[in-house]
């Protein structure tokens, strides 16, 4: 599934343009922070998988007031590089392609 371009940011890895975005609201359990914050990349000009990082921070709209950073660019930009060398292929057709970073996220201990 092809990212919306309203609301998605472009970012340059290594020479190639991809697009990104991070939800504007957080899912219920991100709201709660029962789990780390998501983006989603892909190829600017050419989408086909679409990577999905989950990040190891609460999402920066969470309802319980917990801390959160912002998803900075270059965080972005090197989650991309690491999809590349794991395999990501971004103009191929696929399901798409999940690199988890969210080692260390300590959820919510409200469930």
């Amino acid at each position: 599934m092809a990212l919306a371009r309203k609301g998605s940011r472009q970012i340059v890895v290594e020479g190639t343009v991809y697009r990104w975005q991070l939800r504007r609201r957080p899912t219920y359990p991100q709201g709660l922070v029962w789990s780390p914050c998501t983006f989603a990349v892909e190829h600017a000009d050419r989408p086909g998988t679409t990577l999905v990082v989950t990040t190891g921070q609460p999402h920066p709209g969470n309802w319980i007031g917990r801390e959160a950073g912002p998803v900075l660019p270059s965080a972005v930009a090197a989650a991309v590089r690491a999809a590349l060398r794991a395999g990501w292929t971004p103009t191929a057709v696929g399901s798409a392609f999940r690199l988890d970073r969210s080692a260390g996220f300590t959820p919510s201990s409200s469930r």
